[in-house]
């Protein structure tokens, strides 16, 4: 298989500590984090050759991020070491009925600031076949903007799978051009995209709930979202999207569909309690998808492995989704009991 390329944003990630509001305590927990670069670590994780790409600063806490990276088996030279800072964003855990709260501090970010052209995507793409990015990278700026769609148009001129996930982030887009205006652009020149139905609402504009008849089962509901985003984009191969059902912080419903024009698919549902940390989960789905996509023998396959890594995520703190492929196999034959292995 070639390898796979992601870019986006990587960001210091500082959380308050288990489920304490900001400076109850006086400290914040710091790793990394950014959607783009947390698919690159889920994939590295199972055994695929993936680079992730981005600006980052020539300064220390540059050098901290991409080591972390490195440690992850995420192939590191494709980042281009520039700009003056790396964008900041502060977690607060969500309990019970509270929910988690993100608070950004991105502004004049090294990725944010990327103009067209500084990105040498030639040498990017260099034996790549699979190219990832996501709706946030777009929403941080104006150029960032430009610069994701000039990535896309290049990936695709050289013959390469394109793949997004929608990722809408309401706080993001604040530069003047609208969530539709730039994703269905991007969206075009997609082969397969990743979502939830607020992102396919807000980013692309499509929403079923005109069509969908009283009494229809929920699946039909999502049938419905699918072809019509698959209608309105010719050139898309498929979209998968995740189904989340928030009974409270700690308790989340989770699956997904997947509609590949030909079939449309309804994973098995996982009823997760007692969330650790729910933040790159839908990551974790991208991962699992693109994995299974390329390395399992169907449609059905690639789904069920997906939504299981993303459930394993959910247990896991931070927004890497350490986790194994042998622990994601596993889940998906059905050993969830969580007994102690021996």
């Amino acid at each position: 298989m070639k390898k796979i390329i992601t870019f986006g944003e990587i960001m210091l990630r500082l959380k308050a500590p288990g489920t304490e509001r900001f400076f109850q305590s006086p400290s914040l927990e710091a790793t990394f984090g950014g959607g783009e670069a947390n698919v690159a670590v889920g994939l590295a994780r199972f055994g695929m050759d993936v680079a992730f790409a981005s600006l980052i600063p020539p300064n220390r806490i540059g050098d901290a991020c991409i080591a972390e990276l490195r440690k992850q088996g995420v192939d590191v030279s494709r980042i281009v070491r520039k700009g003056k800072r790396l964008g900041i964003y502060f977690l607060e855990a969500g309990a019970n009925q509270r929910p988690s709260v993100v608070l950004y501090d991105r502004a004049h970010s090294a990725i944010a600031e990327v103009i067209r052209g500084e990105i040498p995507w030639d040498e990017v793409f260099a034996g790549a076949g699979w190219f990832h990015i996501t709706g946030i990278t777009p929403a941080i700026s104006e150029s960032a903007a430009l610069v994701s769609l000039e990535a896309v148009l290049n990936a695709k001129e050289k013959g390469m799978t394109v793949s997004c996930d929608l990722n809408y982030r309401k706080n993001l887009w604040k530069y003047g051009r609208t969530a539709q205006e730039v994703m269905t652009e991007i969206v075009k020149h997609t082969d397969i995209v990743m979502a939830n139905e607020e992102d396919c609402q807000k980013a692309l504009g499509i929403s079923a709930d005109a069509d969908v008849e009283a009494g229809k089962v929920e699946a039909d509901h999502y049938r419905v979202l699918t072809d019509r985003v698959l209608q309105q984009f010719p050139d898309l191969k498929k979209i998968a999207v995740t189904l989340r059902e928030s009974h409270s912080a700690d308790h989340n419903g989770w699956s997904a569909v997947l509609n590949g024009r030909d079939e449309f698919l309804v994973s098995r549902k996982y009823e997760i309690r007692d969330i650790v940390d729910r933040v790159g989960s839908g990551d974790s789905f991208a991962a699992g998808l693109i994995y299974g996509l390329q390395a399992l023998k169907s449609d059905r396959e690639a789904l069920e492995f997906a939504v299981a890594a993303s459930c394993l995520k959910h247990s896991v703190p931070g927004d890497f989704p350490l986790i194994t492929l042998e622990e994601v196999k596993n889940l998906v034959g059905g050993a969830g009991s969580g007994r102690v292995q021996r």
